[in-house]
């Protein structure tokens, strides 16, 4: 991976080392109905005048088995006298998929395509130029969406049409559909949006319930399930639910309240044995897919649990050292504690190489676990890290015949990780089941949730000594109940391919199995399910009858969808450009939003004049060539000042100026940048000692980010300090406040000469 500097100008945004500020204070607040998304923002210069209402929120859902299909129509008008832009960012399940969106501009509709998200953002900005009516919709990250909408005149309404499919997959057996609500909007300068301040949705403030922002909310839901409902509930909103028979309901709100707080609705179902069940799409592009799913029993009985087997691959590098060693010591220590004298077990310890605690996995005596134990407990954090070879020694290990055999990864994920570990997990995950356990204050979640994807399982997390004990005691609980193993499949009358998983793992009883894929034929067939329990051989035959109509599109989206995951979980591993061409790929051919495709609408017809207006997205001329604007983007204090260049999306964002503005670039890096007195740490200690979160607003229970824009003058001095984007006037007032009691910096330079640096930073509040 290589690096590289890289200055931008005529505003330079250049990646720095500044440090979060994060303020707490001692009282917690507690409101179940607290949001931090979504939101609107909506980008004018006069916020007084500015007004851009949420009118309603219609929402339909159709949950069909285990898949939820949801359309989602909300109404927004500009009541304003000024011609706006809006940002709507919103979040959904990293496994949903969005496949359609249409916008309505006052009577006329405009259906979104999918592109590349360079030449989407480009034909949003050109028609965003022209005057055009325009939207652009962006994934910020899996489960975080981003839509920009140009050119909403006055007094015009803006119906927002988006339908999206997710697959629910239970927590202990307990299904969740989760529709998160609008906490309101947010009004933003061209400078704040100059600077990326906006970007980052997951620290913009919350309004709590009692603030004064109540659209009119509605959500109707119709639940249908091939095995007997047991119970569903929705304890967010006022409701009332209909059951047309064992295995259907209606829940329809009896209020239209738009409470600021995610609607939530739980179910579970009452089988009594392992179920099964097929879906089938008949695709009108000649390619049809389906969905297979077992369903584990509700009660378990000890006796249907198969013999188990577990291998615990512990990290025992420099960086595992104290605390998350000993978590992971306890962690085998209890799980030991709870085998069975027919289960079996083995430890390998892996740093630059790797130590096993015996040949062969072992017989769960006491004698064994004490020899365990005391193992475990010479185990000092040292050397360098190599997951891959311990993995395969592991799995070199003889291999007990009709045993449930479970990889237990315990590491802060800061290990050697190639593509080659991810291929092995994939390709051996009928072998074994590989479980990952993030472990340290500063874990790599993007590795741990990357192999727990790829081997078809939830990652957990421990972060500080306080909360280790309830997450080891739910993993614990979740890897300890194996239903069934030794899982294989065969069909009859057609044929599957392109499956994902490709190796099946073991059913467990907080985690169905789930099978989706395409097939050739004519959806008319069998399906054989075969596993082992603790009791019997398992051999279930499923007829699979043609659908009616064509079946339920939603398997195919989302099919294209857990694809894609899988490939952006190897691009955290790997730099190959093939990855990325592929998920560009399937986006455009599925109709998908993913992180290099985004669904652009624009109206050809609507032009219109964009000047004299308050609503101005040009770029300020630069009258001398002494100012650097520089742009705080959540780097680490560790960081490097550096951009890693590693297939990553680097955008330089073109700038326009009305008629008569000069066009100046400047290409300017500092080369010796201001410094705080008594450097970083200094301005993170002063920072943390003076500022005082405001009575009022911890009364009230605002929290959130103020973002301040200030410059550090030629001799050192701070000026400029102006919020650009605020909370509330009290927040706002007491960041002004800390930045401009700071003392003078030791100005920067370039090319010798002391030069004027403007920054742009973030100061978190944040109520405990």
């Amino acid at each position: 991976m290589k690096s590289k500097r890289i200055g931008i100008g005529l505003m330079l945004s250049v990646f720095m080392l500044m440090p979060h500020w994060l303020v707490h204070a001692q009282n917690t607040q507690t409101n179940s109905c607290k949001n931090e998304s979504p939101y609107f923002i909506v980008l004018s210069e006069d916020k007084e005048q500015s007004s851009f209402l949420l009118e309603s929120t219609a929402v339909k859902v159709n949950i069909s088995g285990v898949i939820a299909d949801v359309q989602v129509k909300q109404v927004y008008t500009n009541t304003s006298a000024s011609t706006l832009e809006a940002l709507y960012v919103f979040p959904a399940s990293s496994r949903a998929a969005v496949y359609d969106m249409v916008m309505r501009v006052g009577e006329r509709e405009i259906r979104a395509v999918v592109e590349e998200k360079g030449k989407a953002r480009t034909m949003y900005r050109n028609a965003k130029k022209k005057g055009q009516n325009a939207s652009l919709l962006e994934e910020e990250r899996p489960n975080v969406f981003k839509m920009s909408v140009a050119n909403i005149r006055p007094g015009t309404t803006m119906e927002v049409d988006m339908h999206y499919t997710e697959l629910l997959v239970p927590v202990d057996q307990v299904y969740e559909f989760v529709y998160p609500t609008v906490v309101g909007p947010r009004y933003v300068s061209k400078d704040e949006l100059q600077s990326h301040a906006i970007e980052s949705w997951i620290i913009n403030p919350y309004l709590q319930a009692e603030v004064g922002f109540n659209p009119e909310f509605n959500l109707e839901l119709g639940l249908s399930t091939y095995i007997p409902i047991k119970q569903m509930q929705c304890a967010t909103h006022p409701n009332k639910i209909e059951y047309e028979s064992r295995s259907s309901a209606q829940l329809r709100m009896t209020d239209n309240d738009g409470r600021l707080c995610d609607f939530v609705m739980k179910y579970s179902l009452s089988g009594g044995a392992i179920e099964t069940g097929v879906l089938v799409y008949e695709g009108a592009d000649e390619e049809n897919y389906f969905l297979a799913m077992v369903q584990p029993p509700v009660r378990i009985v000890p006796e249907a649990i198969p013999p188990r087997e577990y291998v615990f691959i512990v990290d025992v590098s420099g960086s595992m050292n104290g605390f998350p060693l000993d978590v992971s010591k306890q962690m085998m220590k209890e799980l030991l504690g709870h085998l069975k004298l027919t289960d079996v077990f083995n430890i390998i310890c892996f740093a630059g190489g790797s130590e096993m605690f015996a040949e062969v996995s072992v017989k769960a005596t006491q004698g064994n676990i004490d020899k365990a134990i005391r193992f475990i407990e010479r185990r000092q954090g040292g050397g360098g890290t190599e997951l891959l070879s311990a993995l395969n020694k592991a799995l070199q290990m003889k291999r007990n015949e009709n045993f449930s055999t479970s990889f237990l990864i315990l590491t802060d994920g800061y290990v050697t990780v190639e593509k080659a570990t991810f291929d092995l997990i994939r390709n051996k995950m009928g072998e074994a089941n590989f479980y990952a356990f993030g472990i340290g204050k500063g874990v790599n979640r993007h590795l741990i949730e990357g192999m727990a994807h790829v081997g078809y399982g939830e990652p957990f997390f421990v972060m500080n000594r306080e909360e280790a004990a309830p997450v080891r005691q739910r993993f614990i609980r979740y890897v300890s109940q194996p239903l069934m193993t030794n899982i294989s499949y065969t069909t009859e009358g057609l044929e599957f391919y392109d499956v994902l998983p490709k190796n099946v793992p073991d059913l467990l009883a907080g985690r169905p199995l789930i099978i989706s894929g395409k097939y050739k034929g004519k959806g008319k067939g069998t399906l054989r399910i075969k596993g082992m329990t603790g009791e019997k051989e398992i051999n279930q035959l499923i007829t699979i009858d043609p659908p009616k109509g064509n079946g339920d599109k939603a398997l195919k989206y989302l099919w294209a969808r857990e694809k894609i995951r899988l490939l952006s979980d190897y691009r955290g591993v790997s730099s190959d450009s093939a990855l990325r061409n592929e998920i560009i790929t399937l986006g455009k051919k599925y109709n998908l939003l993913t992180e290099f495709t985004s669904f652009v609408a624009i109206d050809p017809k609507a032009e219109y004049s964009t000047k004299n207006t308050d609503r101005s997205l040009k770029a300020p001329p630069v009258t001398s060539g002494d100012i650097l604007n520089i742009t705080d983007d959540a780097i680490e204090l560790d960081e490097e000042l550096s951009i890693e260049d590693a297939e990553c999306d680097l955008e330089i964002v073109s700038m326009d100026f009305e008629e008569g503005e000069e066009d100046v670039s400047l290409f300017i890096l500092v080369e010796e940048m201001p410094e705080y007195p008594g450097g970083d740490k200094a301005l993170k200690s002063f920072i943390a000692n003076n500022l005082n979160y405001p009575l009022k607003a911890r009364e009230y229970g605002i929290s959130g980010t103020v973002y301040i824009s200030f410059s550090i003058d030629v001799d050192g001095s701070v000026t400029d300090v102006k919020v650009v984007r605020g909370v509330s006037p009290e927040l706002d007032a007491e960041a002004i406040r800390i930045i401009k009691a700071m003392p003078k910096w030791k100005p920067g330079k370039q090319r010798g000469q002391a030069i004027k640096v403007a920054y742009t930073v973030p100061v978190y509040f944040k109520l405990e």
